[in-house]
């Protein structure tokens, strides 16, 4: 091989090399995770434990009851609803913060429990601004013909009457999304919390995309799951 022809090889070669690890960064930083999942339930609420007093005498851990949690609540500032979708390469989270609504809680009678919700399509954030535009366009969530999303629960399960004060309990949230004007029952798997005066929620469910009329992104380089985590990590105050 004659000079020019090892300079040319050797230029070629170069030039894959620069371009195949662009294409990486720029596929890796279309495609890439930017959102971390806040979770509205301090570590300290985690698990539920007897008080002891300076001489490790078991007390009695506050409660709050009827009085406490009874009544009307909305969802406050801070309030989050994110959604994750997995991918070939890694989990994707989209993440929401334009969320409204009102709660009515009973712990006398959890029959009498109501809450509904909404999120404004256009606040999807997933931190690339290419991909959240697509996610909005016609053949995904169609924000421009569906602004809002919705939830309406129609049951809770497992709602206890006293609630240890900064401890988290563990119950049930059967309702119904709306997406696209589709309707979708779910369960959310939830963990509530009474703490300075604010209930906190963080549950979780899962829908598919075909749950709401639309396809699963595929691509050359892409594959993405059917499955979607839906979780709402919410503040909500009277």
């Amino acid at each position: 091989m004659n000079k020019k022809a090892k300079a040319w090889l050797i230029t070629g070669v170069a030039a894959v090399a620069v371009i195949g690890g662009g294409g990486y960064y720029i596929t890796n930083s279309y495609l890439g995770n930017n959102v971390e999942i806040e979770q509205v339930l301090p570590a300290s609420t985690a698990t539920s434990t007897t008080a002891v007093d300076s001489t490790g005498t078991p007390v009695a851990n506050e409660t709050a009851g009827a009085e406490q949690l009874n009544g009307d609540w909305s969802i406050s500032e801070g309030s989050k609803v994110y959604f994750s979708v997995t991918t070939s390469q890694e989990t994707v989270n989209f993440v929401d913060d334009q969320v409204t609504g009102n709660w009515t809680i009973n712990v006398d009678d959890a029959a009498q429990m109501k809450a509904e919700g909404q999120i404004e399509m256009d606040g999807i954030d997933s931190g690339n601004g290419q991909r959240d535009g697509h996610v909005k366009q016609a053949d995904f969530f169609d924000v421009a013909t569906y602004p809002q999303a919705t939830f309406t629960a129609t049951s809770f399960e497992g709602v206890p009457a006293e609630w240890p004060v900064g401890q988290t309990v563990d119950i049930k949230m059967n309702g119904t999304i709306k997406v696209k004007g589709i309707e979708k029952e779910v369960t959310f798997d939830a963990k509530a919390a009474y703490e300075n005066n604010e209930v906190l929620l963080s549950a979780t469910s899962m829908v598919t995309f075909e749950d709401f009329g639309m396809e699963n992104p595929h691509s050359v380089v892409l594959s993405t799951e059917n499955d979607i985590q839906v979780q709402l990590e919410l503040k909500l105050t009277k």
